[in-house]
Order: structure tokens, then C-alpha cells, then sequence
């Protein structure tokens, strides 16, 4: 039997968001102002919590946490996007492609559980209030974003061992911004549809798992408020909208991009970069900016 060519390239061109100069100019300054913010907020949130101990509860323990998550998401792709906005020929070496691949989806499924310990933090707190204290312990704080940690790590490992032995003889170009598998995957030099379908499950079950876990969890703090108070409607809808916003913001591309494939080059384009630059910005400012705990503990600075 012939041998597969198991030649590897050495690096990969990425064509980018555009090819117009001023276009790019212009990107140039508005994702780097956005990162800049983006770092800013993130670390000023997580200072904040620590060095608040009006802050040292479980809800803002786990928010900490996010805003950490979220700042390490937008470091994967971000700087490098900013930096080629500058170059001719934007390359990236296979194993800085490998690099990207491994930590986006690293923090990316550690951020999917955190959300969802977020929303049992929610749960305990309003449909369990009086055991909250009990069952949301240090221990159990702890425990979950361990969790999260660790599961982010099992998932981005599997999915980089079925890829980073593919053989890759060309063509090298991947129409976007910075590597992602669905990108990648269309580079190899053999029929990939059957590790397609493994790459697909191996994220489809996290994050579907994740969002029907949120789904219930909501729906039952809904539910729960809604038949206990008068007013219900709008104290659910209150006490849930930032937390909703946000795991709709991060899932919603997620979907679109690893679950349901448009192949329309400019929507994948515009849902990665919404994915890798917008939300780890909006995050922290919409739990900040609906929190009022948050802004008394800006006011004591």
C-alpha cells in the first residue's frame, strides 16, 4: 500500500479579515483600543474582588474567575490579529497554529462550566436560600472552578491529539484571522469527514451539556421566583438578564461556528471575532455594570 505524505508545513499564511490597507488601519486601532480595554477591565474586576472583602462571597469568587478566563481568551488571538494588521504576509508556525488551537479551547471550555457554576451559584442562592451558606462553601467554590479548569484542559487535549498528527502538504492558506479546527481540518492532505464527526461530538456534548444544564438551571429560578412573589415577572427577569445576556452572547457563536457551520466566509469571520474580541469584553461589563455591590465597591476606592 502507498504511505501517506506525512510532510508537515512549517507554517500557515492567514489572509486575515481584509485586504484593503485602510481598512486594515482602521481595524488596527479599534481592536487594539478594545483589547486595551478588555485587559484593563478584566484585571481591574478581579483586583477589585480580591482586594474588597465586601466582595468575598461565592458569587464574586466565581466572577473573579471569569473575568480571569476572559482575559486569557482574549490574549490567544487577539495579539497576534492586532500585530498582522501591521505585516504584508501575515504567517503563523504550525505549532503557534497548535498553540491557539490548544488554549482557545482550553479557556473556551473552562469559561462554558464556569458559566454553568455560575448559574448553580444562582440556583442555591434564590431557590435555597437558607442553605446557601451551607452548600456554597469555600470547599465547594473551590471545587467548581477546579472543575472547570480541569474539564477545559480534557476537552482542549482531545481535541488537539486528533488533529496535530494529521499530515499537512498544502495548500497552507486559512481564510481568517488565527487557527481554529474547522479551518485547519480542510488543510489535511486525507479525508478528514469521519474525524469531523469526532471533533464535532467531542464539542457538541460539552457544549450542549452546558447549555441544556443552563437552560434548566434558569428556567427553575424563573419558575421559582416567579410562583414565591407577587412582582415575580420582573424580579426574575432582573436578577437573571445579566447572566442570561452573557451565556447567550458566548454560546451563541460558539454554535453557529463548531455545532451548525454556515461555510459563508464573512458570517464565520464576523462570529470569530465577536467570539474572540467582543465578548470577553462584555462579559465583566455586563455583570458590572447591573451590579450595584460592584459600584459601591468602586466608590470605596
Amino acid at each position: 500500500m502507498e504511505e501517506v505524505n506525512q510532510s508537515v508545513v512549517s507554517e500557515f499564511i492567514i489572509l486575515g479579515l481584509c485586504s484593503s490597507w485602510e481598512l486594515q488601519a482602521f481595524l488596527l486601532v479599534i481592536f487594539s483600543s478594545l483589547y486595551l480595554i478588555t485587559i484593563l477591565g478584566n484585571i481591574f474586576i478581579v483586583l477589585l474582588i480580591i482586594a474588597d472583602l465586601h466582595l468575598h462571597s461565592p458569587m464574586y469568587f466565581l466572577l473573579a474567575n471569569l473575568s480571569f478566563i476572559d482575559f486569557c481568551l482574549s490574549s490567544v488571538t487577539t495579539p497576534k490579529m492586532i500585530t498582522d494588521f501591521l505585516k504584508e504576509n501575515k504567517t503563523i508556525s504550525f505549532e503557534g497554529c497548535m498553540c491557539q488551537i490548544f488554549f482557545g479551547h482550553f479557556f473556551g471550555g473552562g469559561e462554558m462550566v464556569l458559566l454553568v457554576s455560575m448559574a448553580y451559584d444562582r440556583y442555591v442562592a434564590i431557590c435555597k436560600p437558607l442553605h446557601y451558606s451551607s452548600i456554597m462553601n469555600r470547599q465547594m467554590c473551590i471545587g467548581l472552578v477546579m472543575t472547570s479548569w480541569i474539564i477545559g484542559l480534557v476537552h482542549s487535549v482531545s481535541q488537539l491529539a486528533m488533529i496535530i498528527k494529521l499530515p499537512f502538504c498544502g495548500p497552507k492558506e486559512l481564510d481568517s484571522f488565527f487557527c481554529d479546527i474547522p479551518l485547519v481540518i480542510k488543510l489535511a492532505c486525507i479525508d478528514t469527514s469521519i474525524l469531523e464527526m469526532w471533533i464535532n461530538a467531542d464539542s457538541g456534548v460539552l457544549a450542549t451539556t452546558c447549555f441544556i444544564l443552563l437552560l434548566i438551571s434558569y428556567s427553575y429560578i424563573l419558575f421559582t421566583i416567579c410562583l414565591h412573589s407577587k412582582d415575580g415577572a420582573s424580579k426574575a427577569l432582573s436578577t437573571c438578564t445579566a447572566h442570561i445576556t452573557v451565556v447567550v452572547l458566548f454560546f451563541g457563536p460558539c454554535i453557529f461556528i463548531y455545532l451548525w457551520p454556515l461555510s459563508i466566509t464573512w458570517v464565520d469571520k464576523f462570529l470569530a471575532v465577536f467570539y474572540a474580541v467582543i465578548t470577553p469584553l462584555l462579559n465583566p461589563a455586563i455583570y458590572t455594570l447591573r451590579n450595584k455591590e460592584i459600584k459601591n465597591a468602586i466608590k470605596r476606592l
